[in-house]
């Protein structure tokens, strides 16, 4: 046997773990998925051929809502994570005593069970005995109990904060991590220019982060938009479903309703959005690594 040849069966070997990885634990499922949607399987142990109607009955205004409050959803709790991430990583990057210790208090969302966390928020948003509502009651912005979760309103803006303490943290890391690796002479050449603080974050760190700022967009973005913990532990989305998103609503439909079909159907749907998502990020970067090698 040539070297070329068992260097190729090495190869193949190495990859073999990869590829029934990709194969069974992310194709099969999706192609499962996508021909189970174009059935009406449900508990009945006959499954038909049904086509477009399972796709037919969701492309209807009760479901426009739902992506639309999707999308808002997302795009308020990775906004919000990403401007007080960034923030945070500028105050913890800075030289200030004690700083080690400040990284070590930004954790504990992050390191607490997200089912704990969930549970401590919806004491908090209880109005008969939660924190938030006692102490605006005690500080005169409120007449009487605020019950959070039972108002569309304040439970969705409820949800959204939840999810904003438990990413925010590896949102400060990340982006601790990349300031930390520019180049610290471009900020003393700029300080001898004197240049102030603000202007060296807006002239060096800003820019420079901008590679990290998309990378980490899109992985929250990615995680916020298929958020489930969150939503059904605290609103199941309620009331009256303004909080219920693409990921519950398949939830609800598939496994509450027991209509595989067209839950099948609406998770076909959010591997699409998903996909546009990944497209649109590397079509970025692949702009961004071909201007700098310009």
């Amino acid at each position: 046997m040539s070297v070329q040849r068992s260097t190729v069966i090495f190869a193949w070997i190495l990859l073999l773990p990869a590829l029934f990885y990709v194969t069974v634990i992310v194709a099969y499922p999706l192609v499962d998925t996508f021909i189970l949607s174009f059935t009406d399987a449900s508990l009945k142990k006959t499954t038909k051929w049904v086509g477009w109607i399972n796709y037919e009955k969701i492309f209807n205004a009760t479901f426009a809502e739902v992506i639309i409050r999707t999308f808002v959803w997302t795009f308020f709790s990775v906004s919000i994570k990403m401007i007080i991430g960034v923030f945070g990583a500028s105050m913890l990057n800075a030289a200030v005593p004690g700083r080690a210790l400040f990284r070590v208090l930004t954790t504990p969302p992050w390191i607490v069970p997200m089912a704990i966390g969930i549970f401590m928020w919806g004491w908090m948003y209880n109005g008969q005995f939660g924190m938030i509502s006692g102490v605006l009651q005690r500080v005169g912005f409120a007449d009487g109990p605020i019950a959070f979760l039972a108002q569309g309103s304040t439970a969705f803006w409820a949800t959204i904060i939840t999810d904003v303490w438990i990413g925010v943290p590896l949102v400060t890391l990340y982006m601790l991590a990349a300031m930390q690796s520019i180049p610290q002479d471009l900020y003393e050449a700029a300080w001898t220019d004197g240049a102030g603080r603000f202007y060296r974050f807006r002239r060096i760190t800003l820019p420079l982060l901008i590679p990290s700022l998309i990378t980490m967009s899109m992985l929250s973005l990615i995680a916020t938009f298929n958020s489930f913990d969150i939503i059904w532990i605290l609103t199941r989305g309620g009331p009256s479903g303004e909080t219920t998103t693409m990921i519950i609503d398949t939830y609800r439909t598939a496994i509450g309703s027991n209509k595989y079909g067209e839950g099948a159907a609406r998770a076909v749907l959010i591997c699409i959005f998903l996909s546009i998502f990944c497209l649109a990020y590397f079509r970025v970067t692949s702009r961004l690594s071909s201007g700098e090698n310009r």
